[in-house]
């Protein structure tokens, strides 16, 4: 692992959970941890209620721009966390890989969300104690 761990975070369309967890752990690490995010087809925007939800906790995901999952990414991280991206999620040997079944916010409202922000800030602070302990 390089000095300052690397993470990426993979789902769908990049607009949901993926970028709560990448906020979600950029707020935690405070520097201490690269965070990425992506994608393997990309929406044009971040999800409004996956936004709105992280908006409660004073996180603001609005200017993020979902973007395309690349083998430069993968390749890069030391930590790729796929969540339902498929098939599609490139895979190289060396890396660690956990893959966080969640549901998919599209298409839901804020109270459906927020269950899902709860889960993926659970499991974001555990994957950060155990970063931060190797």
């Amino acid at each position: 692992m390089s000095p300052i761990p690397e993470v990426l975070f993979v789902c769908v369309h990049n607009a949901g959970r993926s970028q709560m967890a990448a906020a979600l752990l950029q707020h935690y690490a405070l520097g201490r941890v690269a965070v990425r995010s992506a994608g393997s087809a990309p929406a044009e925007k971040v999800n409004p209620a996956a936004s709105d939800a992280l908006a409660e906790w004073g996180l603001d995901i609005t200017a993020e721009i979902p973007t395309k999952l690349s083998t430069e990414d993968v390749e890069a991280a030391d930590v790729v966390i796929t969540m339902g991206c498929g098939d599609t999620c490139p895979v190289f040997p060396g890396k660690r890989y956990l893959d966080w079944a969640l549901e998919d916010p599209a298409g839901q409202g804020l109270a459906a969300v927020r269950p899902i922000r709860d889960e993926i800030d659970h499991r974001v602070r555990a994957l950060l104690g155990e970063l931060l302990d190797s």
